[in-house]
């Protein structure tokens, strides 16, 4: 079996769902301080890796229930790639550097409540092979549709990229942008003021919660097709 199907079939046993190769070539067109080797110069591989939430999770009313457990799978998306660096590190003599899956990270612009990530998470796992990129701006699955929750690691061990991931968004349809209650969604992209504010909340007691998840409940495609 070739090096790169023996690491993820390990990945895979940690817990992850899915898991994706991408070499440097497919992260080209990626903005300026936003690149693997913006993190990590000696990067020569990305590997993307993906749990997912139960499909119940999108058929009820998501303000504690969703929250609380996609905040639990960031979690544990970051013990699956922290365990993943270090067994490559120790068997492969390879160098990884384990990205979190959500925060903590530096870029915010105030006024238009707008937060970019160490790296785009979506966008890595269209360059690992892993999804494409719906209407919603979500990362869409053919397995396991938008229930997706992202992590990646960056290493000096140099992998053929995996073949591109299918696009799975359905032609023509307007759903997570008509379903949206405040029209954050249009051009294929995301107001995230609009959405954030709509979204997030707490509970009188101080619990966070997720008050609106349209986007993801109302897509066909939320359980992907396979």
């Amino acid at each position: 079996m070739l090096r790169k199907e023996v690491i993820r079939e390990k990945i895979l046993g940690l817990g992850a769902d899915v898991c994706g190769f991408g070499g440097l070539e497919r992260f080209s067109k990626a903005p300026i301080n936003f690149r693997p080797i913006d993190l990590y110069p000696d990067c020569k591989s990305v590997i993307a890796v993906g749990i997912a939430l139960p499909k119940g999770l999108l058929r009820v009313e998501p303000r504690l229930l969703y929250g609380h457990f996609n905040a639990d799978v960031v979690h544990k998306v970051d013990e699956v790639v922290f365990s993943a660096a270090k067994i490559i590190e120790k068997e492969y003599d390879g160098i990884c550097v384990p990205i979190p899956s959500d925060d903590p990270y530096e870029y915010w612009e105030e006024k238009t409540m707008t937060g970019k990530g160490l790296l785009s998470m979506k966008h890595v796992a269209v360059a690992c092979g892993i999804g494409q990129i719906g209407k919603s701006s979500l990362l869409l699955n053919p397995e396991y549709g938008n229930r997706l929750v992202l992590g990646a690691i960056l290493t000096n061990v140099d992998f053929e990229s995996d073949p591109v991931c299918e696009n799975i968004c359905i032609s023509g349809c307007t759903k997570c942008m008509d379903s949206c209650p405040v029209l954050a969604i249009q051009d294929n992209s995301v107001t995230q003021k609009k959405c954030r504010q709509n979204t997030y909340g707490k509970t009188t007691r101080g619990f966070n919660t997720v008050d609106c998840n349209k986007c993801r409940s109302e897509c066909p495609m939320r359980d992907g097709i396979l």
